[in-house]
């Protein structure tokens, strides 16, 4: 049987270790379990002091067979010093990458390094035990294993494989639970505070899992391909590559798989917390006609996962001491009061929601399906159930403006909450990296691998796709407005009208917004605000912003 290396990248190497990697330890089950001699090093959890003298170590530790790494674009620093180390120290063993930084941008990852030998096209369940299986049977003819992409040793070339179809739900239900035990768990539980709730800020001993794969949206900014692996191959001249696609093939672990996973770490780990790090959970609720969520809270319950504040209607504190919370995501057109309910009652205590903006011309670009009144309404009726809501906001949307900047503010102090937006980051993956390919290697002076590089961070800036606002105009337009400075908003807009009175007023503003900013650009009004929408702000400033109807 094959000696197998797997080696876990660092994840941000500005914080600390937080999150075990679910698939990995999932794949290394998988391995065990066909009879391979295993081992890991997680280098995230470790982080060594000098990491290419670990690297170094590790890898002549043993005649490693096959070396096998990846993990998500971010971690791409980590994962570069990772095989340029691997192949240098590991001349004769089989280096195998996969995760969301090679299937968002195969060809291109496969030519930046070239120390990959095959590298695994979106979901590795089953293409990963095909691997070492050929490798047991002493094959090097990659041709015929399905959803892979290699490098043939003799010239050097990189040929795609046929997509391999994605695991069914009945399939993933016969998933191994992820060998935990081969990573080092304590680092990890050090950092198991989530920030998010009162019961995640207490929690010692979190696990996370994917109880399903997929979303059913289409966000123009989201990293889809890298995730789940709908993946559509075209010809480009320099042989296939992997591309952008809208097909959404959702699947979801049964809630019977969920829970009895759950309650076998309980039992044998203790854990306090579990954090879903699904795409989308209301999506599956939804897909599944609403009986997938509501049953895995009753499970929850009927399992004995309750937590003693929820059970007993009392505040959570430290003499919380039986049961798990969780918390996941969610979507703010796809939820309503009697799901919430539902999982508060199981012991939810957060929801992360992707809310981007609240201007309905924005959203309505992002093809999220959701409008801002409807965001609003998803916070106020999650805080109500007894749910924290994580009111996630992007800045620097190509058609970004001065009307969806005002449109967040006033949601914002409709809400009585404040909102650091992130700004917008062109992943691969996602249809914007396709579409503004261009633009981002004009800002990296053609340079792919200075964008990659550049990203690992996900606060970090990268490149700029907003069409209206430079990148310094971004990080000022984002200070001010979580200063809700409007003073300095409104002379900033009449700057920018003032330089760009040549320049015609973009398509996409509303007649009412149109014609007062040609009223602006005449010098007939000070600012674009519409009169008619005025709000007083808790400083008393009166402000006037456009309405979010027009």
């Amino acid at each position: 049987m094959a000696r197998v290396l797997f080696i876990n990248p660092t994840v941000r190497h500005n914080d600390l270790p937080r999150h075990m990697p679910y698939g990995m330890a999932i794949l290394v089950a998988e391995a065990m379990a066909d009879g391979h001699q295993v081992q890991v090093y997680d280098e995230n959890a470790w982080r060594p002091d000098d990491p290419d003298q670990a690297l170094t170590a590790i890898y002549q530790a043993d005649d490693w067979d096959v070396i096998a790494t990846g993990g998500l674009t971010t971690t791409y620093n980590s994962l570069k010093r990772i095989l340029m180390s691997a192949r240098r120290e590991c001349s004769d063993a089989l280096i195998v990458a996969g995760g969301g930084f090679l299937t968002s941008m195969s060809r291109d990852i496969m030519t930046m390094r070239p120390e990959i030998d095959i590298g695994i096209i979106g979901e590795a369940y089953k293409t990963f035990p095909d691997i070492l299986a050929r490798v047991d049977r002493g094959e090097t003819d990659w041709s015929t294993c399905q959803g892979t992409i290699y490098r043939d040793r003799v010239n050097g070339q990189i040929d795609l494989t046929i997509s391999r179809p994605l695991l069914n739900m009945e399939e993933l239900d016969r998933l191994p639970y992820p060998a935990w035990e081969m990573f080092p768990m304590e680092r990890y539980w050090d950092n198991s505070e989530v920030l998010l709730s009162e019961a995640g800020m207490g929690a010692k001993r979190r696990l996370d899992i994917n109880a399903s794969y997929g979303c059913a949206l289409i966000c123009r900014f989201c990293w889809h391909l890298g995730l789940i692996g709908d993946t559509f191959q075209q010809e480009t001249g320099n042989g296939k590559d992997v591309f952008f696609t809208y097909d959404r093939t959702l699947r979801w672990h049964s809630p019977e798989y969920i829970v009895k996973m759950v309650r076998y770490w309980y039992d044998t780990y203790n854990i306090d917390f579990v954090a879903f790090l699904d795409e989308n959970l209301m999506t599956m609720h939804r897909s599944s006609r609403g009986r997938w969520l509501p049953e895995i809270c009753r499970l929850w319950i009927e399992y004995g996962l309750q937590p003693d504040c929820v059970k007993n209607g009392v505040p959570h504190d430290e003499n919380c001491s039986h049961g798990i919370h969780w918390g996941g995501t969610s979507h703010a057109g796809q939820v309503d009061p009697d799901i919430l309910k539902l999982m508060y009652q199981a012991g939810c205590s957060h929801l992360d929601y992707g809310l981007e903006s609240f201007n309905d011309r924005v959203l309505a670009n992002l093809g999220k399906g959701v409008t801002a009144r409807k965001n609003i309404e998803a916070v106020r009726m999650t805080m109500d159930a007894g749910i924290r809501p994580i009111p996630n906001q992007i800045l620097g949307f190509p058609d970004e403006f001065f009307d969806s900047i005002y449109d967040d503010m006033k949601a914002w102090e409709e809400l009585g909450i404040v909102v650091s937006p992130f700004i917008a980051t062109p992943y691969p993956g996602s249809e914007w990296y396709t579409v503004y390919k261009d633009r981002i290697l004009a800002q990296y002076d053609g340079d792919l691998e200075a964008f990659i590089s550049d990203l690992e961070d996900a606060t970090k800036i990268t490149a700029n796709i907003c069409e209206n606002f430079s990148t310094v105009e971004l990080l000022g337009i984002r200070d001010l407005m979580v200063q809700f400075n409007y003073r300095k908003l409104a002379q900033f807009e009449k700057e920018w009208w003032t330089r760009h009175d040549k320049v015609e007023l973009p398509k996409f503003l509303s007649r009412g917004w149109r014609e007062r900013a040609e009223e602006v650009k005449a010098g007939k009004r000070e600012h674009a605000f519409d009169k008619s929408t005025e709000v007083t702000t808790k400083s008393g400033m009166t402000l006037a912003f456009s309405a979010l109807d027009e």
